[in-house]
């Protein structure tokens, strides 16, 4: 997954967070921690998705690290 897709998958589940708060689901601890636990791994994993992209774009543009 890229980390593009990630972002998007985070902004839904920020949305879903957002709409449990405003319609009480919040006091659902199942449903809470199963949103906060995809969501922190979205996170998580956004992170690294970004990094490595990162490090592509850069090793295509100035070549691989060598040293």
């Amino acid at each position: 997954m890229s980390a593009t897709d990630l972002r998007h998958r985070i902004l839904l589940l920020e949305l879903a967070l957002a709409s449990a708060e405003e319609t009480g689901l919040l006091d659902h601890d199942h449903y809470t921690r199963s949103l906060q636990e995809e969501l922190d791994w979205c996170r998580a994993a956004f992170v690294e998705a970004a990094v490595v992209e990162i490090a592509v774009l850069r090793a295509a543009a100035w070549g691989p690290l060598v040293g």
